[in-house]
């Protein structure tokens, strides 16, 4: 529902969908319902009036962009809030060996790239690479990846996201990535190459991000515990891995 809210589906005076609504709507009691929609309210996005509803109020509080591993996919959404995006390149290219196989299409078949750079706080954060296949590339123009998350454009054309697999590494700036992030060539970068895959499993969207380390980190509690391979490290039930942008504001 915050999603909804940040990304402006849900606008300034809308009616929120009441209790019973939303509990028939995500499988949930009645109870946690009422409860979401209090969390929602005590945070500042909705006003909750008695005979009038739930409304989204006229200007909410900035998210803050912290979040458990598990909803990263799903708060890219309220980055496009948190964050300034500049699109430095954006074309139609022959996808490479590693696009193409990627995305399950023919080598030297046309993709979408982009290549962007967000900031925070005025200062430079990521450098975004992005190869999309093209029939779903042309849904948005280039414009759009300045406004929102490419995420919030993909679901808009109607593409049902489902999954995604991800891995984490570390790199050297190049030239190039070192000038757009206003860093020196060969300093450390966090990498992050996400492949995501639409409700009947096609690859959608190919992206590798590289994070500056002092403004991007992961967090993670781990409890000491005994499995039947003898003691192990485990992240406590209660403190999921979380990934913080260094917001100035902590």
């Amino acid at each position: 529902m915050r999603n909804l809210i940040y990304s402006g589906q849900l606008g300034p005076g809308e009616v929120v969908p009441g209790e019973q609504e939303l509990a028939e709507s995500f499988g949930v009691s009645r109870i946690t319902a009422k409860r979401a929609l209090n969390e929602m309210a005590a945070a500042g996005l909705v006003v909750r009036e008695r005979g009038r509803g739930t409304r989204v109020v006229l200007r909410p509080p900035a998210p803050s962009v912290t979040t458990s591993l598990e909803g990263w996919l799903e708060n890219i959404s309220l980055m496009g809030i948190a964050t300034e995006a500049h699109v430095l390149e954006f074309d139609y290219v022959p996808a490479n060996e590693d696009v193409a196989s990627a995305l399950k299409v023919d080598h030297g078949q046309s993709v979408q790239r982009s290549v962007r750079v967000r900031s925070l706080d005025g200062d430079t954060m990521s450098y975004l690479v992005t190869w999309l296949p093209e029939d779903i590339g042309r849904g948005f123009e280039r414009d759009d990846l300045s406004r929102y998350a490419l995420l919030t454009l993909l679901e808009r054309a109607g593409v049902k996201v489902a999954s995604a697999h991800q891995t984490v590494s570390a790199t050297l700036a190049d030239p190039a990535v070192a000038a757009a992030l206003g860093i020196d060539p060969g300093a450390p970068l966090l990498e992050v190459r996400r492949l995501v895959f639409d409700a009947s499993d096609r690859p959608v969207e190919y992206i590798r991000v590289l994070y500056r380390p002092d403004r991007y980190r992961f967090e993670m509690d781990l409890k000491r515990v005994h499995r039947d391979e003898g003691m192990r490290w485990a992240a406590q039930p209660a403190a999921t891995p979380e990934a913080f942008f260094d917001n100035k504001q902590a």
